[in-house]
């Protein structure tokens, strides 16, 4: 019963033990599906199921028929015209990440587009290439291809490294999307989670990094190979130094003034984006008048300047991937899979909240498999999406991926009529409008104190996947923060938060008694909360923990008492000893025995629980003892363990914990486990943790139960009246007044 009393509450009801409240409660029973039930569900048909799966596979069977044409269309032209113009440009400067041509930067735009449009879930982000992912299969590229294989420059030489480098390039973002295409099919789109926010961030900032010392070279127009190993960063930077004599101002000048305009204006862009109707296309602004400039004043003969060139014009027929390439780039493959969906599926998601809209991981995991297998084949590379172009997407007014599908028409006329118009722009260009989009991932720096004021651990994450990423390269250094971050969960759940509880403010709640003054313990209970799983990593721990808490080891003290039992026994048989009904009296001079005469190669006995039948009187390990004989003081009777944070507990725990709460129980201190989740109990009968010793009745529903049960025990076992009223049989009620706990001082 509760009663409300102004903002306070009264509580009257029974102590409730597991055991009691279950007799008093009908507990439903609830069959619990089995892996063979979810197996046989799973590979179930029925027309409902196809019709729900076709629909699953297909989302554009859902979206498209509830199209509102006359609302949203002007808006997703527009949005659409945008998004491609800055894809194109994305697309040609991103093929330079991946030490590519050009122009298949675009073919990694278009079909990827397509296949989203059909497969996807979200409405709003753009498809195509990224940044960190162009950089991860380029360093693939310069691994396998390096600048250096054929000998020579000339002209036939570089062609020949291209083609290699382009099958490279596709049978990479091939295998890449057969990987995401399995994952989507297995419904592990959840393996997302093992990258947090705070590794995404590090890693991301680290491509940034990455993707600035790999354009320099364009920007300065050096010959630098590639250097796609450990500290491959380092060796890069001393090739640029070690040239720079060799610089090209031309390309200098022009890379320096190109990028101070582009973020200047997207700096006006996000400054005043609330006030514009549609963010400044200033990379179009700038890719179009550096082409013009270029041209007319014609840059590559007179300052011998490096050029875009001629751009393939229409569609390669499509390739299968080479299977020597494959075998050497699986890890590639699953790090550029995993982090491809990673990004988009962040950005997605961002989206469809801001936009009140469900996406399913698993299919889009599909739709961007099915996108890398159609664009590797075509000769493309890998695609995700890239953070400013699905901004321009949405902030243009895009409503679905209708957009996308225009975007995708305004690339398809850049690769089959106007890519002509490109051949004069300089490469250098080119990198400084890749440049100018990684502001967003290089400002993530500021991110470094924030974790540091709120979350030490993410902060660690963030510092060693950015340093591992930068100085060890994006795939080792990725599978390294994956693994330090992992380490990270193992190390603080093998090290939880052990604490003792009291009672604050004489009520029903319980909490550290280190942080409150207005505290109540009852004399000899301890109270020990453990705020994590206890498994087999950290149950060694959480028993030292607790033996600490208590003040005593209890196999210590078990052995201690078993030697002095068995020196008591030989004194008496020897009549050294003298009964009395107080206590033992010595009637002999002692002599000092060593435990090591006593144990008598019988150590597995003193851990067994004391045995005082044969004894003439029961002993009183409070009292004193004969001279000679000492055993280490208990000053508690009860031990009340909060399993509320405790989730799981495997079987090798529970095996060193049944040992562990028996060696408490042995030395005659009652134990008490309270607020165990749904199914602990059960799980511990199943695994026979119970015994004589080891009961299922010391299980309690709160830690208040608990503690009163206690107290009532105390008081019953010191009133005559009391006991005589519990063996008749009463209930377990109990009224907690307003002043609590105040007059159940108990009685020890």
């Amino acid at each position: 019963m509760v009663e409300p009393v102004g903002n306070h509450y009264v509580v009257a009801r029974p102590v409730y033990s597991e055991n009691l409240f279950n007799e008093e409660h009908e507990k439903l029973h609830r069959y619990h599906k089995n892996f063979w039930d979810h197996l046989k569900l799973y590979f179930s048909c029925s027309p409902q199921k196809v019709k729900k799966i076709a629909l699953r596979l297909f989302p554009i069977v859902s979206w498209l028929p509830a199209y509102r044409f006359r609302e949203w269309i002007l808006s997703d032209i527009i949005s659409g015209i945008n998004t491609g113009l800055v894809s194109v440009l994305q697309g040609l400067a991103f093929a330079l990440l991946v030490n590519v041509p050009p122009s298949y930067g675009l073919y990694a735009v278009f079909f990827p587009c397509l296949v989203y449009f059909i497969f996807g879930t979200s409405r709003h982000i753009s498809v195509g290439p990224f940044p960190v992912l162009s950089l991860m299969v380029g360093g693939v590229v310069v691994r396998l291809v390096p600048d250096d294989s054929t000998g020579n420059g000339t002209s036939t030489n570089i062609s020949a490294i291209n083609e290699e480098r382009v099958m490279v390039a596709a049978s990479v973002t091939f295998l890449s999307g057969v990987f995401q295409l399995l994952l989507g099919i297995l419904q592990v789109g959840f393996i997302v989670i093992y990258l947090s926010q705070s590794l995404i961030s590090g890693f991301t900032t680290a491509a940034a990094v990455h993707v600035l010392v790999s354009q320099l070279k364009f920007m300065l127009q050096l010959s630098v190979p590639g250097f796609n190993k450990p500290f491959g960063i380092i060796y890069t930077l001393e090739s640029i130094f070690s040239q720079i004599t060799k610089t090209n101002i031309a390309d200098l000048v022009t890379s320096l003034v190109v990028l101070l305009i582009v973020f200047v204006v997207k700096e006006v862009n996000d400054r005043y984006k609330a006030k514009l109707p549609t963010p400044i296309p200033i990379e179009l602004i700038m890719t179009v008048l550096a082409a013009l400039i270029s041209y007319f004043v014609n840059f590559e003969e007179k300052f011998n300047v490096a050029v875009v060139g001629k751009l393939e014009e229409g569609f390669q027929a499509p390739v299968a991937p080479d299977a020597d390439i494959l075998q050497k780039c699986v890890g590639d493959s699953i790090s550029i899979a995993i982090v491809g969906f990673a990004v988009a599926f962040s950005v997605a998601k961002v989206y469809s909240i801001k936009h009140d809209y469900p996406i399913d991981g698993n299919q889009d995991l599909i739709a961007f498999g099915l996108g890398n297998i159609v664009g590797g084949s075509f000769k493309g590379f890998a695609s995700s999406t890239a953070l400013s172009r699905s901004g321009v997407q949405e902030s243009t007014g895009g409503k679905t991926q209708i957009a996308g599908i225009i975007s995708a028409v305004i690339v398809l006329i850049v690769i089959l009529a106007i890519g002509f118009l490109l051949a004069p722009l300089q490469k250098s260009v080119l990198a400084s409008l890749a440049l100018g989009n990684l502001k967003g991932m290089l400002m993530q720096f500021k991110e470094i104190g924030i974790l540091w004021r709120k979350d030490k651990y993410d902060c660690v994450i963030w510092v060693v996947t950015f340093l591992a990423a930068v100085f060890l390269g994006l795939d080792i250094g990725l599978a390294t923060a994956v693994a330090f971050q992992l380490l990270t969960v193992v190390i603080r759940s093998q090290f939880p938060n052990c604490t003792v509880l009291a009672n604050v403010g004489r009520s029903n709640i319980y909490r550290n008694r280190k942080d409150y003054t207005d505290i109540y313990e009852p004399e000899g209970v301890k109270i020990f909360r453990c705020s994590s799983p206890i498994f087999f990593a950290n149950i060694d721990f959480f028993r030292e923990k607790l033996i600490t808490a208590v003040g005593f080891n209890p196999l210590r003290v078990l052995r201690k008492r078993n030697k002095a039992l068995r020196k008591i026994r030989k004194m008496l048989k020897k009549g050294e000893l003298q009964v009395t009904p107080v206590r033992l009296i010595c009637t002999a001079n002692h002599t000092y025995e060593s435990d090591e005469e006593l144990d008598n190669n019988r150590i597995e006995e003193l851990d067994q629980p004391t045995n005082m039948t044969d004894l003439p009187v029961q002993i009183n390990w409070g009292a004193d003892l004969p001279p000679g004989i000492t055993v280490p003081r208990v000053d508690i009777h009860s031990i009340i363990l909060d399993f509320s944070s405790v989730s799981f507990l495997d079987f090798s725990a529970m095996r060193v914990l049944q040992k562990t709460l028996k060696e408490f129980v042995r030395i005659n201190i009652d134990i008490y486990i309270a607020e165990a989740h749904e199914g602990f109990l059960d799980k511990l009968e199943r695994c026979a943790f119970f015994d004589e010793e080891i009961k299922p009745s010391m299980f309690f529903l709160t830690i208040h139960d608990a503690v009163l049960h206690i107290l009532m025990k105390k008081d019953i076992a010191s009133s005559p009246k009391l006991k005589l009223t519990e063996e008749k049989g009463s209930r377990n009620d109990c009224i907690i007044p307003s002043n609590g706990l105040r007059s159940q001082e108990p009685t020890v």
